[in-house]
């Protein structure tokens, strides 16, 4: 949703986004099927490990996000610290590891037993449930950016505060997603490949969203902003979710086999990452309340924390630990997730909204 026009409706791509998935699953699993020289196609149009069709689409999957931040709002911030303080401290200080922990607890022990196996992954064997949870932890510490415009005006937030929490989380993710996540990775002893860490922060965090500081500030300068509304993002929204689709059919190809010999792989990811968007949407929420910020601020704060930024996550999980690996399955699982449960938090917030001062 472009922050320029928080009144603009989901267009067909983002309202149906879970049904997408699903079709880009089935795609992707019959090509991994019958058409296994995909991978070794695909192999050959690499360069250091990294898949130059993937790493062409993840670019474009976050370019459209970043060019639609307006970072002159930062400036703002101070004259609404209350609301900013509550998102940063929940998004950088508490979500990151309640994530880990619920995930720990859920895949790590209880469902430790129904997901079993192992995978390589830079040469060491892995069991395949501390992948699902290196997932998990690269969602957990990549709040949302860019659908939560939409989640904001669905549930009448502020829009100049939601625009000011997307441009200092932008800013925070190029400071600290690199070291919080390795830390966490590390943790769940995953290998920790730091420098390709910082490179994929690099790539697809830092690059685009100074291409799209950039490019924003001279497409307004030399054509306007009505022209950068109406011509500009209107093409890119669509665009984003395109290269998101055509990433997870490439990913599903490799994926494909996990989910037709056990597919209920993803409903064990989903639970724990059901349970910690609720949580931190909950506890956001009566914190706001408590802390006596009106509804208008107290909504797009929680919608913040509650949503992630799985276009990050995908493409941090893809440079990191590959396409075909159980880390960048569970990502996906967040996509999944994502709308039809953004959504309904959307209506707890509307229905609740009397419990805020106006």
């Amino acid at each position: 949703m472009p922050p320029d026009e928080p009144k603009e409706r989901l267009n067909i791509f983002e309202r149906y986004l879970t049904l997408w998935v699903f079709a880009c699953i089935g795609l992707g699993t019959a090509l991994g099927r019958f058409w296994p020289e995909l991978g070794q196609f695909m192999a050959r149009l690499s360069v250091a490990q990294v898949s130059l069709p993937i790493a062409v689409a993840l670019f474009f999957m976050m370019y459209p996000i970043m060019v639609k931040i307006d970072f002159s709002q930062v400036i703002k911030a101070g004259k609404t610290p209350k609301p900013v303080a509550l998102t940063l401290v929940v998004n950088w200080g508490i979500k990151p590891f309640t994530m880990a922990a619920i995930a720990t607890l859920f895949l790590g022990y209880f469902f430790r037993p129904l997901i079993g196996g192992s995978e390589l992954i830079r040469g060491e064997e892995v069991a395949l449930f501390r992948s699902y949870i290196s997932g998990a932890i690269l969602l957990g510490i990549a709040p949302c950016t860019a659908m939560v415009f939409m989640w904001s005006y669905l549930a009448k937030g502020n829009d100049g505060h939601t625009l000011i929490m997307v441009a200092i989380n932008s800013l925070t993710m190029l400071v600290l997603y690199a070291p919080l996540g390795g830390f966490l990775l590390k943790v769940n002893g995953m290998p920790m490949p730091w420098r390709t860490l910082f490179l994929a922060v690099g790539l697809y965090v830092g690059l685009p969203l100074m291409a799209g500081y950039f490019s924003r500030k001279e497409i307004i300068k030399r054509k306007g902003e009505v022209w950068f509304r109406a011509r500009f993002i209107q093409p890119l929204t669509t665009m984003s979710i395109v290269a998101l689709l055509f990433t997870l059919v490439l990913l599903f190809a490799y994926e494909g086999e996990i989910l037709v010999n056990q597919p209920y792989h993803v409903l064990l990811i989903a639970v724990p990452l059901f349970i910690q968007t609720c949580l931190i949407f909950a506890l956001t929420y009566f914190a706001a309340r408590v802390l006596g910020l009106r509804y208008e601020d107290a909504a797009p704060s929680a919608m913040i924390g509650a949503s992630n930024h799985f276009e990050v996550a995908i493409a941090t999980a893809v440079i990191l630990f590959g396409i075909n690996s159980g880390v960048a399955l569970a990502t996906v699982v967040g996509v999944l997730i994502e709308v039809p449960l953004m959504l309904t938090l959307v209506g707890i917030c509307k229905r609740s909204k009397g419990w805020f001062k106006t």
